[in-house]
């Protein structure tokens, strides 16, 4: 006779309708996250980016990780930040915006641009460096940064008064109100209404005047439809105001 001996297997040859459960040191060497290949991650980024309605959006993610924080600097991500992403509070601002904006900035991006142009200029008394941000976003037909640079113009801001040159203004002008500015609309009928670095032509001014008061208008019902608007609204004056230009609405 003879005796039957059970067959020992070790515990992990055994099969048994457990899931197998790894230890935290495999689960840790094996994340999915590390897998994901950049060219993904920093188009993910680069939507965010984009849609961002504030800055804490993109920076609650830069955060996370040592990964994300260096892909979420990478130019093509902090070319595309949109506008709301790049608005920095004046009791916010500190050398950590200041170098971000201009890391935007040297990755092409011209809201970042034309918002460190104008700080650079006007708050930190920057000139030079300010208005070749400016008009770097300016070349990119950014009508903001066209309407700024054409105010400089016509003030000499930064310089004399010999610095003026009103004909660069009013083309600078010119060029923003073709891009829908409204403001620069409404200057370039001022400047056509009183001859002001251009021939004078009064109708054509107070057509670019009312043009301008009618879109300000039709933004401003948008925003609010139950608004009524008065009809002396769409009307121009044909007085200006001395000093600094203001909307003709009576």
């Amino acid at each position: 006779m003879f005796k039957t001996t059970k067959l020992l297997l070790p515990p992990h040859q055994l099969t048994s309708r457990k899931k197998f459960k790894p230890s935290p040191q495999v689960a840790a060497q094996s994340d999915f996250f590390d897998a994901l290949p950049d060219d993904l991650l920093l188009s993910i980024l680069s939507n965010l980016s984009s849609t961002a309605a504030c800055p804490a959006d993109f920076i609650n993610v830069l955060i996370t990780c040592k990964r994300l924080n260096r892909l979420g600097l990478h130019s093509l991500v902090l070319s595309r930040a949109s506008k709301k992403m790049l608005a920095v509070k004046a009791q916010n601002w500190s050398e950590s915006s200041h170098r971000f904006l201009k890391l935007c900035a040297d990755s092409g991006n011209v809201e970042a641009c034309y918002t460190l142009g104008m700080i650079r200029f006007y708050c930190l008394q920057n000139r030079g460096s300010g208005a070749s941000l400016m008009a770097k976003a300016a070349i990119s037909s950014h009508a903001s940064a066209l309407y700024s640079l054409a105010v400089i113009q016509f003030n000499g801001s930064g310089g004399t008064k010999s610095d003026k040159d009103l004909h660069a203004g009013v083309a600078l002008c010119a060029r923003a109100a073709f891009l829908g500015h409204i403001d620069a609309l409404r200057e370039l009928g001022h400047c056509l209404q009183d001859g002001y670095g251009v021939k004078q032509n009064i109708a054509e001014g107070r057509r670019f005047l009312v043009q301008a008061n009618t879109r300000e208008l039709a933004i401003v019902l948008a925003a609010n439809p139950s608004a009524v608007a008065p009809r002396s609204w769409l009307t121009c004056n044909p007085h200006r105001h001395a000093g600094r230009w203001v909307p003709f609405v009576e």
